[in-house]
């Protein structure tokens, strides 16, 4: 079983982390466990306790990245240099417990691909924080072929053969809880409870939220770009209706209609729909623009893996 863990800047928790994950897996018998820890890009001394932490325990693995590619890139990397038989991937902030490993570990042995955990409560996120993401699940869940649960995270636990699926996915611009769940496989949901992150600060800004609910949106739905037919279909619609009540107004009645007011308000309308599809039809064009370049996800800097897998996709 490897413990596959994306850190960035997380110095001041990263070994309490280990303490408390050896604290749990050393009382499992009949498996063995490594951890792969996935250094990307820090700026704090990360990659100086993981290198400490290899030298003490030889079930410690890491990789370094040259640059910050982000968490997706991360956790990307982590599987694809996993060999296990399972891979559980979690956060080092201890917001994921590794105290539910052993329950993970029992849903697998009952026959299960994933356990994949549910966040009973929100009490370490902030209440704006909380509403967005509720919304984000709601909205994406009705316009998309995913079925992600309110709370679903990247906090699970998957089989070898999970593992090859998701790696398969080719696309550069990742979104890990939309892939596992169109990957599919037997999954079974467990729920915990959340905490606040035990030290440190979240490396997460409603701004790097919001283009995250973004790419997910753009990565698993078309209906975006539909949003352009909606929206033509609304607006010629209702100028019609409207030019019919000018044209009966003006015979029936005679009255004179004034358009300066009616036009301006009109043209506005019509160009802030015109920019709006514009603008969701750019996203689109963007995403297919930085796949086409098929560049890294990731590129290795450091590691202590006698083998790594990169990510040189040519």
């Amino acid at each position: 079983v490897e413990l596959i863990v994306p850190c960035y800047n997380e110095s001041a928790v990263l070994k309490m982390f280990y303490d408390e994950s050896c604290r749990v897996i050393n009382s499992i018998k009949n498996y063995d466990f490594n951890f792969i820890f996935i250094d990307d890009g820090s700026k704090d001394d990360t990659l100086s306790i993981m290198k400490e932490l290899a030298e003490k325990d030889e079930r410690v693995k890491y990789i370094s990245f040259s640059r910050n590619f982000g968490k997706e890139s991360a956790m990307f990397a982590g599987l694809k240099n996993s060999k296990g038989d399972y891979a559980v991937v979690m956060d080092a902030d201890l917001q994921h417990p590794p105290a539910l490993i052993p329950d993970m570990l029992k849903v697998m042995e009952e026959g299960y691909d994933c356990c994949a955990t549910n966040r009973a409560t929100r009490d370490g996120d902030p209440f704006l924080r909380t509403l967005f993401t509720r919304g984000f699940y709601k909205f994406v869940n009705k316009i998309s072929d995913v079925d992600m649960p309110d709370g679903a995270g990247d906090f699970r636990m998957m089989s070898r053969q999970m593992i090859s699926a998701v790696v398969s996915m080719g696309e550069v611009q990742r979104f890990s809880k939309g892939i596992f769940s169109w990957v599919g496989f037997n999954t079974k949901w467990i729920d915990f409870e959340d905490v606040e992150r035990a030290a440190g600060e979240t490396k997460w800004s409603f701004l790097g939220l919001f283009k995250y609910a973004i790419e997910g949106i753009t990565a698993f739905s078309t209906v975006p770009l539909k949003l352009a037919i909606y929206l033509g279909t609304l607006v010629s619609t209702s100028s019609f209706i409207y030019l019919l009540y000018v044209v009966i107004k003006t015979l029936v009645h005679g009255k004179d209609f004034p358009g300066y007011a009616s036009i301006i308000a009109i043209m506005l309308f019509l160009g802030g729909c015109i920019m709006l599809c514009c603008g969701i039809l750019g996203e689109y064009v963007a995403k297919i623009y930085l796949e086409v370049k098929n560049r890294p996800v990731y590129i290795i800097g450091k590691t202590n893996i006698s083998e790594p897998v990169n990510d040189y996709r040519r």
